[in-house]
């Protein structure tokens, strides 16, 4: 367990870091929305690894949700988990409030083309909107604290691949490190959102992964033959996915085929309250990430 620093505002988190960015030290930043889960354990104890210190940030980000979707409801619990972070290692902790990131008359935002209109930017969830809405607060977060690396989880792929495309347009030093999806011993990947699910709805969530899985097995019969072995699975499990596709993961452009180029294999699907997502890189290759 680290002593852990707890910050409120940009001016006490740089005045924090000055010191030690002044002796070298590398920064790890891990970006979170609270609720955390060993997921997030996963993140600071690779940060934890990387860097010399690691630096969290807990803000339930209001840009990102839609209208109607669960900002209210999502899972808050301050003192819980800067339990948590103290035991993974965290050194600090940047918590600030709604206008401390937005403040009055707040009209800048950060937008990236062309990877942010389709699987979790398609028009049900507000479109590119909604990756505007992270692209703008990660934008944010990377010149406040001015880290050397920053940590992403695989399941949310679409927002590590967007994320490093905005930070290779936009020049930010950091680097961004992808780590692989934390999940339950049935296959469910970890997700606040999980606490949403009933038994009988947890059950039939881990049908998600079991659909990559058979994916990944009929990836010889071609992109249609493996997502026709997924929503297989899917179907017996009485899901019905808001989205199920294969596109390459560098540029999120359909897949046309498993040869040569890294495929991610997506899936998203509600059940009951949860709006839950899960992926697969099939053909990684030497890819070292995605």
């Amino acid at each position: 367990m680290t002593t852990l620093q707890l910050v409120r505002t940009v001016a006490d988190l740089r005045a924090a870091l000055e010191t030690p960015r002044r002796k070298g030290r590398l920064i790890g930043l891990v970006p979170t929305m609270g609720a955390l889960h060993e997921g997030h354990v996963s993140l600071i104890d690779v940060a934890s690894k990387r860097s010399d210190l690691v630096v969290m940030s807990l803000f339930l980000n209001p840009a990102q949700f839609a209208e109607g979707e669960d900002l209210d409801s999502y899972p808050r619990d301050e003192g819980r988990d800067l339990a948590i972070a103290s035991e993974a290692g965290v050194n600090l902790v940047f918590a600030p409030p709604v206008e401390e990131v937005y403040p009055p008359g707040f009209s800048t935002h950060v937008e990236v083309e062309g990877l942010t209109d389709v699987l979790c930017g398609e028009k049900s969830r507000r479109g590119a909107e909604h990756f505007r809405g992270v692209t703008t607060v990660i934008a944010k977060l990377l010149n406040m604290a001015g880290p050397d690396f920053v940590f992403f989880g695989q399941k949310d792929a679409q927002q590590a691949i967007v994320v490093r495309r905005m930070a290779r347009d936009l020049d930010f030093a950091a680097e961004v490190v992808v780590v692989p999806t934390v999940r339950e011993p049935d296959g469910l990947a970890l997700s606040s959102r999980n606490a949403y699910l009933e038994p009988d709805e947890r059950e039939r969530a881990s049908a998600l992964n079991r659909a990559l899985t058979a994916a990944g097995v009929a990836q010889g019969n071609g992109v249609d033959g493996a997502l026709g072995a997924a929503q297989a699975v899917l179907t017996e499990a009485g899901i019905e996915p808001e989205y199920l596709e294969a596109r390459y993961a560098d540029d999120l452009e359909p897949a046309k085929s498993f040869n040569g180029r890294p495929v991610l294999v997506a899936v998203a699907a509600r059940v009951g309250r949860a709006r839950l997502i899960d992926n697969v890189v099939l053909n990684p290759g030497d890819s070292a990430d995605l």
